[in-house]
């Protein structure tokens, strides 16, 4: 059984109709004992990172959903769902769940941007390209290089070509500290990360469910983990 985690916030049944559509068996819920019974687990989420901390604390969501990443159930954050993982925000200057290290930043396009940022308006809205990290930029930027064989294993990636097309709609991003942890990079003004995976825990900042055939191929490769 797949539990989407509800809190209020988020585009559920959006989620839960592309699940449906590809055979999965789909529980949307609020309840903690779902979280501890669920075979996977799905984050979405749109909104405000601080009102969604809120949330998750007022529905008593937190310590279940730790506890479910810590024991290697299948975790997918979507959007909200992936900067909620950050140590922190600077959306309300929140704190997160600290799956992640890092944090949580607002994209910034003023007058000392390059010339070619002028356009560009937040959020982020719309189709953009996703490519696997380079290696070779991981050691620039002083980060931890990971070979191309851990980068391509992704098993959500299974099928999809390097840059793909898939639909974002955001004003925040997530600044790793583990860059072995970043499986997909996008360029808007910066390269920000747009997808991570660790073990048993997937986030993607763009919105699968949005995203046509490439997008509900990476939620079939969830489903059949």
């Amino acid at each position: 059984m797949v539990v989407i985690i509800d809190y209020g916030m988020g585009n559920l049944r959006s989620v839960s109709k592309a699940l449906e559509s590809l055979g999965a068996a789909v529980r949307v819920s609020s309840d903690p004992q779902d979280v501890e019974r669920a075979s996977k687990l799905i984050l979405p989420g749109v909104g405000a990172f601080g009102a969604a901390m809120e949330e998750l604390k007022r529905r008593n969501l937190v310590e279940p959903i730790k506890a479910a990443i810590a024991s290697d159930k299948p975790y997918l954050g979507i959007c909200l769902g992936l900067q909620l993982l950050f140590e922190h925000s600077e959306e309300g200057d929140v704190d997160g769940l600290g799956v992640l290290r890092g944090s949580v930043r607002r994209f910034s396009f003023d007058s000392g941007r390059r010339t070619q940022d002028a356009g560009l308006k937040v959020p982020h809205m719309g189709w953009n390209e996703v490519q696997r990290p380079r290696p070779a930029d991981q050691q620039s930027r002083g980060g931890q290089a990971t070979s191309d064989k851990r980068q391509g294993s992704c098993p959500l990636l299974n099928g999809i070509p390097d840059q793909s097309y898939f639909y974002f709609v955001h004003s925040y991003y997530g600044v790793l500290q583990e860059r072995s942890v970043v499986a997909l990079e996008t360029d808007y003004g910066i390269r920000f990360t747009s997808m991570v995976w660790r073990n048993n825990v997937f986030a993607t900042q763009f919105h699968p469910e949005k995203s046509q055939a490439v997008g509900l191929k990476l939620l079939k490769n969830f489903i059949d983990l």
